[in-house]
């Protein structure tokens, strides 16, 4: 299994090594590329300005962190184009699907920045430009493949006249019009095509050279060669490319294995019944399976012997038991009862969370779910959704409480981290202690808190507003709590400024701690919000357009979770709206 992901800089240790990876294979793929342009990568990537291109980089890369492809797309946002660079397979990977991948991805990202189009160059497939007859038929592939997009040779123009007499392999200039339908205008052309001389080829293109190849573009639009290798319109050429417009859905298959029928016990399997019911008809997802991640992520944010414990107990319930914590270690912290049952006060902060046969299993495939989203918009879907049960917000590094046993939405956030700067906006109506607690030290994850006031709103001792974070943490825990009573006005009001705080921040990544007990009539909540506002609150969040992963936590209503739901998704979805 691999993933794809964007590489925004090189400040995370995992970014670069992966770049280094990029840079290797550059060199061996592409000898003839300027040394000093494989060394620079890093610095293209930190300053955008230098080359007038902002650089994208794709990298697909396996679970032991050894890149087998890459992408580099560049975006030039005064001409609202953009320009490919690189799609390579690492050496001995070609044939394996790596190459669609990354240019779907590519083509997503292109899409997103609104652009008109994706131009690129290729090699020739005509023999009087190409005459070696085993790199004609490697020109032939890589064309054949980029006309199943709809892409196909610009025509018409001098673009592929060498540079110096003699030269071989001239490239084409290939476009996708991104399956938008529309082929640039003359005028549009030519200042792309002195964008990407200049901007590019500079130091090897003379002025004379750049103005002859400007010149010779006159049809107005541009023409296309016709299909080639494929007898096809471009409307219809990939199947399933459309697909990558949805969002992926992961279910935490199985959770009704924690099923706690004690009375009054409203964390209970009918709550994802309820919300599947309303948003799958929507036409917004697409479901998907979770992957098995195993426990290294959920020892990132856990401590190791509270995960231990909560492991061990729970395969020595039986069954048709549940485990309330009843005594707690105010006294003497540093004693540690020897009966199991007694200890679990000695890991959790109240008395209504019981420990079950399942519950470990359980919140063990509700992180996986929340890892396998993450690793979806890691591979450049703009938002993904883990429907997830057990919560997992009120879940500490050490502790758990509050219906959550292990933090899937700090997992999930721990993990994107390594990839880029990562906020957490938390919107359920209570505070995101879990959160607070295992990102208090960091400044390479924002949190963000919208709540009930503690002095009247569980968990009641955390998530005041001065609670800012210590250390070098200090500035990046932010606390809004909120009287009862909140209407959908004043909680869209709080939203816009905890956004503009976010937005500041400049994260690659977003996850969203996506509650639903901020409606109207939720029991355990003291809002009003209704449907048109949980619409309105997902569009103010889709307007930043981050790359999103919303992770369900609490919402106990099941007359209306799954109408509220959807309507928050088709706000996010159609940000614009």
């Amino acid at each position: 299994m691999f993933r794809i992901y964007r590489i925004f800089d090189d400040s995370t240790s995992h970014n670069k090594k992966a770049i280094r990876q990029v840079q290797a294979i550059l060199r061996k793929q592409f000898p003839l590329l300027s040394p000093k342009e494989v060394d620079d990568l890093p610095l293209t990537l930190r300053d955008p300005l230098k080359s007038r291109l902002r650089t994208f980089i794709f990298v697909s890369e396996t679970n032991k962190e050894k890149v087998n492809g890459f992408a580099i797309m560049n975006h030039a946002s005064d001409l609202g184009f953009c320009y490919l660079d690189f799609l390579s397979a690492a050496f001995g990977k070609t044939g394996r699907g790596v190459g669609g991948i990354l240019y779907e991805q590519v083509r997503r990202e292109a899409k997103a920045l609104g652009v008109h189009g994706l131009y690129y160059e290729c090699l020739p497939d005509d023999p009087q430009l190409s005459p070696d007859p085993e790199i004609l038929r490697q020109n032939a592939a890589r064309l054949s493949f980029y006309e199943r997009y709809g892409a196909r040779p610009i025509v018409g123009t001098a673009y592929e006249t060498p540079i110096r007499e003699g030269q071989t392999n001239p490239p084409f200039l290939v476009f996708d019009d991104l399956d938008g339908g529309l082929l640039p205008s003359r005028g549009r052309a030519k200042a792309v095509v002195r964008a990407i001389l200049e901007r590019k080829y500079s130091a090897i293109c003379t002025p004379a050279y750049i103005d002859m190849v400007v010149e010779s573009i006159r049809d107005d639009p541009v023409r296309l060669r016709p299909f080639k290798y494929r007898k096809k319109s471009a409307a219809a050429v990939v199947e399933g490319v459309s697909r990558t417009d949805l969002i992926p859905l992961v279910v935490s298959e199985g959770h009704a294995i924690h099923h706690v029928h004690d009375r009054g016990y409203v964390e209970s399997p009918v709550r994802i019944d309820s919300i599947l019911r309303q948003i799958e008809p929507t036409g917004l997802f697409s479901r998907e399976r979770a992957v098995v991640f195993g426990e290294k992520h959920i020892l990132g944010v856990h401590d190791a012997g509270y995960v231990n414990y909560f492991k061990r107990l729970c395969r020595n319930i039986r069954p048709d038991e549940s485990i309330y914590p009843y005594v707690f270690p105010v006294r003497n912290t540093a004693k540690k009862p020897k009966l199991l049952s007694v200890r679990a006060g000695y890991y959790c902060i109240d008395t209504f969370t019981p420990l079950t046969s399942n519950a470990f299993e359980a919140a063990r495939r509700a992180v996986d779910c929340a890892l396998t989203g993450a690793n979806f918009v890691l591979s450049g879907y703009r938002t993904a959704y883990a429907l997830v049960r057990p919560p997992g917000h009120h879940a500490e590094r050490s502790v758990f409480g509050g219906f959550c046993y292990f933090n899937s939405t700090a997992v999930a956030a721990n993990f994107l981290s390594a990839f880029g700067r990562v906020a957490i906006l938390d919107i359920d109506h209570h505070h995101g202690n879990g959160q607070q607690d295992i990102f208090y030290h960091r400044k390479d994850v924002l949190t963000v808190s919208i709540h009930g006031h503690p002095n009247v709103t569980y968990p009641y001792f955390s998530g005041f507003f001065e609670e800012r974070g210590v250390s070098r943490g200090y500035g990046y825990n932010i606390n809004i709590p909120l009287p009862e009573g909140v209407d959908g006005r004043r909680y869209a009001d709080t939203l816009a400024s905890a956004l503009k705080q976010i937005k500041d921040f400049r994260p690659s990544y977003l996850v969203v701690a996506f509650g639903l007990d901020t409606a109207k009539n939720d029991p355990t909540g003291s809002w009003l919000l209704t449907g048109t506002d949980f619409e309105r609150n997902g569009r103010l969040i889709g307007r930043l357009k981050i790359k999103t992963l919303v992770v369900q936590e609490g919402g106990y209503d099941n007359r209306s979770i799954g109408h509220n739901a959807a309507r928050f998704f088709r706000g996010l979805s159609s940000p614009a709206g």
